[in-house]
Parts: structure tokens; C-alpha cells; sequence
């Protein structure tokens, strides 16, 4: 009777996600590092292979898993489809090393009669020569299973011990009782955008900075040249669908709307269409058409921004009433945000009867806009809707379109930021734009870098947004955005900036963080190359970032000793040690600030000695270091940061 129970225990598989619930996450090229408790009963030696393959496709590949310690066992591959994945831990009693290593113990303790392990070896071996898909392998594992059979016992153990015999063995072993881990748990691989990229978010409608009067998307190409200038990759635009005229919000969020303003891009919805419609004032679907050609034409991509919100003239409103939240005497209930009221606005019921619907309608619109071509989108409060729509709503998307990143813009609690990244958005936003002294950040982003959460929440770095101006940025000045931008283009390699900010735009409404004179209520007028604007700070930092592979990787992030604690003192490197950065940041955008640092040297591979060079990226200047500690002085005026190139 066949044996009914595994032979081997396979168990704490890592990388795992909720016991298997939610996918890692990956990008092409990228290696998955698979680990696991493998054992079994008795003294018999243990093979284990990593197997992974395409969520689909029959045939898996393998590769060999090594032994660490106490039973543990890891095994590495690397991911090159854009696709979803399995993997999984398959591990076998390894019948020819438990026999090779019993043979080898009882020669060397002079045991002269072995002529029955001998013919199981001998056995074991013409087993695997029917095994063998190539005939010359075979041919030779007959020879030697002959020679085991009727060799003396030191041609025997010599035979059993060979290099030959081992990896033709390994080859072709048996695995006939092998035991598999089950279920196999997922890998999403993404295209590189979705793990490297710098964001420019604008508004078309304020592209040229006229204060009386919007732009078009006809009007837009200079601000995308000037944005790929400072070496920005994707161009984020907030919503561009009709805006309504109920309720609309005037300056300053002003319940009074004056002729000429143009509402709220959030407010969507009016005569001239809703989701899969634009603009009026912005131009036509085919001149947003012609726009993402040119910004795809100068290596760049547009994201658009996915907000579910109507306002009061959406189509949706007489198609649908029953999507929508009612009041006891039947009027549909307009958003709040206690304290905060938007009376231009009508938030989605997804928990309506007709629910199946309204999510296959909301699906809808993604897919109508990436038909378009356009493939990230910034999703609006995601955290405001069901975790299980997003699972829908973006596995059915990406079963179509499968380069489609989703990015959650969730300023929330933290495990529904969580929950969203397991759901399948690509990116997330953080509380980096609140991390500002040396102890939050090195504990935000150790968590962010270092922990499982590394597996699934790609962390976007955003130093403001429409929404919000931090404190630090309203006070710091100058200094303080120069800093600010520097840490998110160096601590992630994702990271993201509103404009105005290259203007170090900082008036906000008193006692709040928010900008005074916002656009999103009214057209801005701005003079994109004023002085004091820190475009050039941020090209450098952008081309750093393009020519330093160790800036685009994400869990290689390591923080170093510094005396002072106004001196954040990091490291990244790549695995290969071919680049290594240093950085070194003033946190204080008021004052100088000196500090010895302490220098990972011991993580620098081999040097010949205990001096070398590291060369400052966004100075030029380089400098002759020795050992572990290096004295540094910045200051916030000049420059606040030090981005260091080793030279060993």
C-alpha cells in the first residue's frame, strides 16, 4: 500500500503574507528569497528545491535550496515575467547522500564486511540511470553502479565520494515521496515603474501660471519639459473630468463661488459627461490623446488620478440615485469629513443593494482610461471605500492590463494603509510628510525597509501634496525644501512632489497645513523660474538617482551612528558592492551643523586599506577618508546634504 503522509516537514515558509493570503511583491529582474523549516524523522539527509512559475503554466523551474542552519533552508530565483507567480518548497528524502554518507561512516570505522550497503548503493545508482533523460548520463551510471557492486570497499567509499557520481545523482534523484508546500503563495511582478520612479504632479488647467484664466492640455508642454528637465519621470495630473457647477467652491474653499472660478477638480461630474469624459475648459478627449503622445515621446508617462467622487450634476446622480447614501426624507447626502464639509460632493455607496454594479462600473472607468494607454493611476481615499472593491477592481484590470500601477493615496491608519498594499495597489503614500526629526524617521522607514512589510508596500515619498504643507516646509524655508526633497529622493526610490514646490511655495492658512490660496479652488499664478526656485537642486538629485543603481533599490537601506542628532547619517548599496552611497543630511534647514560619522566599512567588501575616497555627487568635490570615523559640516544655506560615491 502507497505511503498516505508526507515524508519531510516543510514548514515557516518566508516570504508569506497572512499564511498565503496576499501575494509579495517583485519587479522584473528582482530576486525572491525563499526560506523554511525542512526536517524529517530519523538520520536521513534532506534535498530541497525552490519551484516557481507563471499562475497558469504547468511547467515550474527549479533550483536548488541550500542549507543554512538548524534545519533551515533558503533558495533564491529571479523573477523575469511581468506576471503573477507561484512559488513553492518541495523537499525529499535524499536516498543516495543518506546511503553515500552511512557507507563513508562505517568504512572509515574499519567495518570490513560491506558488501550489503555496497548493493544498495549500487542499487540506488542503476535507479537513477533509468531515470536519466540523457543517454550518456545513464550509460555512465550503469559503469559506475557496476563498479560500487563489485568494487573493494575503498573503490567503493571513493566512487560514492566522487564529483562525478554526486552531481549526476543530484540530477536525477528520486523523488517520488516528496512532500510540496501547499498552497503555493503568490509573487506579483511589476515592471520596474513600479518600484523607481520620480512624480511631478501639476494642474493642467494652472500649467502656465496665468492667475485670471486656465491653461489647456494644448498649453501643458512646457511645464512637462520643465518637469523632465529636473529629471521627473511620471507627470500625475489631479482629476480632468467635467467639473460641476452645484455647490461649486470658491477661493480659499469658499461655499461662495464667484463667476470665473473654476470649482474643484474633485467635484467631477456635470452636462459634459463624468469618469470617461474631460474638461471642457481643459480641451477634447483626442487632445488629451495628443498630450500623453508627447509626454510618452519624451520618456515620460501620465498618471491620472482616480477620485470617486460626483458631484451633485453627475450623470450618475438620475441614472443611479440608489448608489448613493440618502437622508431620512430621501435627498442624497453630500461628503463629510468632520469638521471638514464638501457640499460639491457626492460620495459612492459600495454597499448599496445594487452593488455588483456600481463596482463593475467603477472597473469600467479604469479600463476606459487605460485603453487610452495611460497605465498608473493615484487613487483618491481608497481607504473610504471596501478593501475587498480594490481586490476586485484591480485584479480585473490588470488581468487586461497587466503594467497597470495603481498608487493608494491613503493618509490613514495604519493597518488599512496595510491592508490596501495587500490588496494589490503597487505603491502606497506614507507619513514621511510628518517624519521629520532624526528618531522618526530612522524608526518609519527601518519599519518600512526592514520588516515584512518590504514584501508588499512599496513606499511613494511625497514632501507635500494639493492637500497638504507641512509644518516643517511653512517654517524651514529655502533650506527646508532643499532637505525635505533630498531625503525622499534618497530613502526610497519613489518619491513625489506637488508643484510649487520647486518654488519653495510655503503660505499657508493660519494655524493649518494647508496652502493659502490653494488651486485647487482657483487658477494659480506663478512665475515657474522665480528666484529662489530650487529646480537645479532637484535635477542633480534626480540624475544622482538615474546613474547610482544603489538609489533605485529599496530594502538595502541601512542607517549609521552620527554624534549629533540633528545629522541623519544612511547607507545604500548594491548587492554586488559595485555602488555604494553614503548620505549624510542636516535636519536643521536653520543652522550649521558638524557631527562625526561613523562609516560601515566593514560592509565595504574588500579594500586594500583602510583609506578611500568618497566623492560628493551633488558637489564634485571629493574627499580622502579613514577608518570608521569621519568628521562632516553642512550647512542648510549652502548645502544641506552630502550624497557620497565610494571608491574603495
Amino acid at each position: 500500500m502507497a505511503r498516505a503522509f508526507p515524508s519531510v516537514v516543510i514548514e515557516n515558509l518566508q516570504p508569506l503574507i497572512d499564511g498565503g493570503r496576499y501575494p509579495v511583491k517583485r519587479i522584473i529582474g528582482e530576486d525572491l528569497a525563499v526560506e523554511a523549516d525542512i526536517f524529517k524523522d530519523g538520520h536521513d539527509v534532506v534535498a530541497a528545491i525552490l519551484k516557481w512559475r507563471v499562475v497558469g503554466k504547468r511547467a515550474w523551474r527549479e533550483t536548488p535550496m541550500n542549507f543554512v542552519d538548524n534545519d533551515r533552508w533558503r533558495g533564491i530565483c529571479t523573477l523575469y515575467d511581468q506576471a503573477v507567480h507561484e512559488y513553492t518548497v518541495e523537499a525529499w528524502t535524499d536516498t543516495f547522500r543518506s546511503w553515500q554518507a552511512e557507507f563513508t561512516k562505517k568504512f572509515e570505522a574499519g567495518i570490513n564486511d560491506l558488501r550489503s550497503e555496497a548493493l544498495e548503493g549500487a542499487a540506488l545508482v542503476e535507479a537513477a540511470a533509468k531515470r536519466a533523460r540523457d543517454r550518456a548520463d545513464g550509460k555512465r551510471l550503469l559503469e559506475l553502479s557496476r563498479q560500487i557492486s563489485n568494487g573493494p570497499n575503498s573503490e567503493v567509499n571513493a566512487v560514492a565520494r566522487s564529483g562525478e557520481l554526486e552531481v549526476l545523482m543530484a540530477t536525477y534523484p528520486d523523488r517520488s515521496g516528496a512532500t510540496q508546500y501547499h498552497p503555493a503563495p503568490r509573487i506579483v511582478v511589476d515592471r520596474p515603474a513600479a518600484l523607481v520612479g520620480a512624480w511631478y504632479e501639476f494642474f493642467p488647467r494652472s500649467a502656465e501660471g496665468h492667475g485670471d484664466r486656465g491653461s489647456t492640455f494644448r498649453d501643458c508642454l512646457p511645464r512637462v519639459e520643465d518637469a523632465r528637465k529636473m529629471g521627473f519621470d511620471v507627470i500625475y495630473f489631479p482629476p480632468i473630468h467635467p467639473i460641476g457647477h452645484t455647490n461649486r467652491k470658491g477661493r480659499n474653499n469658499s461655499t461662495i463661488c464667484e463667476a470665473g472660478d473654476p470649482g474643484v477638480p474633485w467635484a467631477i461630474g456635470s452636462a459634459a459627461g463624468g469618469h470617461k469624459a474631460v474638461e471642457p475648459a481643459l480641451g477634447t478627449l483626442e487632445d488629451f490623446d495628443w498630450l500623453q503622445k508627447e509626454v510618452r515621446k519624451r520618456g515620460m508617462e501620465i498618471a491620472l488620478d482616480f477620485a470617486i467622487n460626483c458631484s451633485p450634476d453627475h450623470p450618475y446622480v438620475k441614472q443611479h440615485p440608489d448608489w448613493f447614501y440618502k437622508r431620512p426624507d430621501g435627498t442624497i447626502k453630500y461628503a463629510e469629513n468632520p469638521p471638514k464639509k464638501y457640499e460639491d460632493i457626492y460620495p459612492l455607496n459600495f454597499h448599496c443593494e445594487n452593488w455588483r454594479d456600481l463596482w463593475a462600473e467603477m472597473k469600467s472607468i479604469v479600463l476606459f482610461w487605460a485603453e487610452r494607454g495611460v497605465r498608473i493611476f493615484r487613487v483618491d481615499n481608497p481607504h473610504t471605500k471596501p478593501v475587498a472593491f480594490w481586490e476586485f477592481l484591480i485584479t480585473g484590470v490588470r488581468e487586461k492590463y497587466p503594467d497597470t500601477i495603481f498608487l493608494a493615496e491613503a493618509f490613514t491608519r495604519p493597518k488599512m494603509m496595510k491592508a490596501l498594499a495587500k490588496a494589490g495597489f503597487n505603491q502606497s503614500y506614507t507619513y514621511f510628510t510628518w517624519r521629520n526629526t532624526k528618531r522618526e524617521l530612522i524608526e518609519y522607514l527601518t519599519e518600512l525597509t526592514q520588516t515584512e512589510m518590504s514584501e508588499y508596500f512599496r513606499p511613494n515619498l511625497w514632501t507635500n501634496t494639493p492637500d497638504i504643507l507641512p509644518l516643517v516646509l511653512q517654517d524651514g524655508g529655502r533650506p527646508a525644501f532643499m532637505i525635505r526633497v533630498a531625503l525622499a529622493a534618497t530613502l526610497s526610490p519613489l518619491y513625489g512632489i506637488y508643484s510649487g514646490y520647486e518654488l519653495c511655495e510655503n503660505e499657508a492658512l493660519p494655524g493649518r497645513e494647508e496652502y493659502l490660496d490653494s488651486e485647487k479652488y482657483q487658477y494659480k499664478e506663478r512665475d515657474w523660474n522665480a528666484p529662489g526656485n530650487i529646480k537645479d537642486w532637484i535635477a542633480r538629485l534626480n540624475k544622482i538617482r538615474k546613474q547610482n543603481r544603489a538609489l533605485q533599490l529599496y530594502t538595502n537601506l541601512r542607517f549609521h551612528d552620527a554624534d549629533n542628532d540633528a545629522i541623519l547619517f544612511y547607507s545604500k548599496m548594491t548587492p554586488a558592492l559595485d555602488n555604494i552611497i553614503l548620505v549624510v543630511m542636516n535636519l536643521d534647514p536653520q543652522r550649521k551643523q558638524s557631527s562625526f560619522v561613523y562609516v560601515p566599512i566593514e560592509n565595504f567588501g574588500p579594500m586594500e586599506s583602510d583609506t578611500y575616497q568618497v566623492q560628493d555627487l551633488l558637489s564634485g568635490a571629493t574627499y580622502t577618508w579613514r577608518r570608521r570615523r569621519n568628521y562632516v559640516e553642512l550647512d542648510p544655506d549652502i548645502q544641506p546634504a552630502h550624497i557620497f560615491l565610494v571608491r574603495r
